[in-house]
């Protein structure tokens, strides 16, 4: 069974689905039942819980630490069973990108060890259902030009890690 909770950030409301396993979806962009429902359609063959509940405590802290300037206080974070195996690993290697600088999707496939998977980076970063935990807003390119409120999110994620970079 899925449960759903939303936490309060600088942000705006972020949506957290989560099951026994760990989190599934973590989203200020797309916060919408319809939304959630639709990406979890791909993860999850359980229903998701209507009524909104308390994240999990270890859940909960670790977003508020991360509001509060611990940049790397959702490395602990468990996730469930998301996404393929080239998925994942692109996710792994976006998690290791230090909080507040960003790669581009080229650079990431270096990681990965192949600098010609760069699309395929681009299109795991689109499909990241873990907003934050993975951070996409770190890598430069992954959506094209970001506009409006995504920019925005994105340039102010970006200012609150480095801010609190040692020797920033």
């Amino acid at each position: 069974m899925l449960s759903r909770s939303v936490v309060a950030t600088p942000l705006g409301p972020l949506v957290l689905v989560h099951d026994v396993d760990g989190l599934l979806w973590a989203s200020v962009f797309a916060t919408s039942p319809q939304a959630v429902e639709t990406v979890l359609a791909r993860f999850a063959e359980s229903p998701l819980v209507e009524a909104d509940v308390p994240p999990p405590c270890g859940l909960a802290a670790a977003f508020a630490a991360y509001f509060a300037g611990d940049a790397n206080s959702l490395e602990e974070v468990t996730t469930g069973r998301l996404g393929t195996p080239a998925e994942r690993a692109v996710w792994a290697a976006i998690r290791s990108i230090p909080p507040g600088t960003t790669r581009t999707c080229a650079e990431v496939a270096a990681l990965l060890g192949d600098v010609t998977r760069a699309c395929e980076v681009a299109e795991a970063a689109r499909r990241n259902p873990l907003a934050l935990v993975v951070p996409c807003h770190r890598v430069a390119g992954a959506f094209g030009w970001a506009t409006g409120d995504a920019a925005a999110r994105r340039a102010w994620l970006l200012a609150h890690e480095a801010s609190r970079r040692p020797g920033a």
